[in-house]
Formats: structure tokens, C-alpha cells, sequence
């Protein structure tokens, strides 16, 4: 009896080795394991959570990061008063604008008559400028500080306008470059489609002086821009533009560009 039962022991051991060999032994190459097969999540995105595992994705962005990520165009190759594209200098979008030509010496000076007696003082910017006599009349500055103009017309909307302010675009190192900055900014106040040509360009007694062509269409206006440092927090602006139609007071435009000065 010993022997038939050292037998049926040998027996069962070989039968568990069997079954463990069969147990450990690795799937096939053509053996796929059972269930569906998950991606793994995806990296958390910069602005949320990532998408939960199965979830259809997209490579394109949502369109409202693609038109944040985009920079605008400089101000003055759109509309003007647009702001500057991140990474733009005010001189780079100046530059860029093709209704400012550059600025080169071979713009001449003008002579300068003598200052005017009567004048209009504006204490916010602390400059005094020419009070033009008739036609010439005060009216209501705002959004201005001081405004003078010429009787309105039949037929157009331009007129005569003499104004001051403080400087209404970004302040630079330069008294020639806030000139020209100042000189793009009054394209605000003429037709659309005006471009500039420059008549004269100096140095004056605490900033610069520019005088220039608008032209737009068939018609034009002569402009000028005096920016001066009045000892406020700004520079102040004075600017003048008077259309063809009243061409006999382009004369009073060298009066205004004579006459601007500090307020003693």
C-alpha cells in the first residue's frame, strides 16, 4: 500500500508542475490581451485640464487663442488710433505708416516773423499761442484747451481750426520724434486717405516745429505742428490746418508757428 500511495503523490506532483508551466508561460504574438486598449491622458494644457481619456482632441486651437496670439497691426497701417503691436515702437509704426513720408534734411527751414502781442494763453499746457483776428474766432476748446476757427463753409465739413493740447501720442526722448508723432496724429482730423508732405521742418525754442501738405483727393490743406515743453507733466501741442478753399489765411499758418512760445 505504501508504494500505490507514493505512486498517486508522484502522480499529482507532476499534474501541479504542468498546470503552473502552463500558468506562467507568456501569450503568443498573435494573442491580444483582453479589453480595449486607453491612450494615456494628455499633457495638462496651459490653460486647463486635460481632455478625459478617449475624448476626441484636435492639433488646430481654438480660434479665440489663435486671434489672441496674433498681434495687431502697428497703429496707422490699419485705422488710425490703433493701438501698437506688441514689440512696436511708436518711431517702428511711424515708419510703417505709408501716408508719413521720411523726414529728411532735404526739408528746408522757414524764417519766422516776429511773435504776435495779443495772445491766448493756455495754462495746462503752459503755452501761449497767436490770437488770430477775424476771420479767425474763439469757440469751444473741448476736447481741446484753446480753439480758434475759421467760419464753416458751404459744401465741406473742413474749415480753419487752431487748437492746443497736451501731447496726445507717446512722449519721446526726441522733440523732432514727438513732432512727427504728433504730425501722424492729426491725420485724425482729416478726411480719410489724407498722406502728409513735408514744407518745413526746425528746431524752436524748447521743441520743434513741422509744416506740411495733407493731401486727399483732388483737395488739400496746409497743416503745422509746434511741440514745446511748457514745464507741465506733458508737452504741449499747438496745430493748425487750413484746407484750400481758405487758402487766403495760409498765411496765418506761419503766424501760429512764429508766435507759439512758453507761457513767461
Amino acid at each position: 500500500m505504501r508504494v500505490v500511495y507514493r505512486g498517486l503523490a508522484v502522480i499529482v506532483a507532476v499534474v501541479a508542475a504542468a498546470v503552473t508551466v502552463v500558468a506562467v508561460l507568456p501569450s503568443g504574438p498573435d494573442e491580444g490581451a483582453a479589453g480595449p486598449v486607453t491612450a494615456p491622458p494628455a499633457a495638462p494644457s496651459p490653460s486647463g485640464p486635460a481632455p478625459a481619456a478617449g475624448a476626441p482632441t484636435s492639433a488646430a486651437p481654438a480660434s479665440g487663442a489663435t486671434a489672441s496670439a496674433m498681434p495687431s497691426a502697428p497703429a496707422g497701417t490699419s485705422s488710425p488710433g490703433a493701438s501698437l503691436a506688441p514689440g512696436y515702437t511708436a518711431m517702428e509704426a511711424l515708419h510703417a505708416d505709408p501716408r508719413v513720408p521720411r523726414l529728411t534734411r532735404s526739408v528746408k527751414r522757414m524764417s519766422l516773423s516776429s511773435p504776435s502781442k495779443r495772445v491766448i494763453k493756455d495754462r495746462r499746457t503752459g503755452l501761449v499761442v497767436p490770437a488770430l483776428g477775424k476771420p479767425w474766432k474763439a469757440q469751444g476748446a473741448a476736447p481741446f484747451t484753446t480753439k480758434q476757427v475759421l467760419p464753416r463753409q458751404r459744401g465741406t465739413a473742413m474749415r480753419g481750426v487752431l487748437v492746443t493740447c497736451p501731447l496726445p501720442i507717446m512722449e519721446q526722448e526726441s522733440p523732432r520724434d514727438m513732432a512727427l508723432l504728433a504730425a501722424r496724429w492729426t491725420l485724425n482730423h482729416h478726411p480719410k486717405g489724407s498722406k502728409i508732405t513735408w514744407l518745413a521742418s526746425q528746431q524752436v525754442k524748447h521743441g520743434w516745429m513741422l509744416v506740411y501738405r495733407v493731401q486727399y483727393g483732388k483737395r488739400t490743406s496746409r497743416a503745422a505742428v509746434v511741440v514745446m515743453d511748457g514745464g507741465m507733466s506733458k508737452p504741449g501741442l499747438a496745430f493748425v490746418t487750413v484746407p484750400d478753399s481758405q487758402r487766403k489765411q495760409w498765411r496765418d499758418i506761419g503766424r501760429v508757428v512764429s508766435g507759439v512760445r512758453v507761457l513767461g
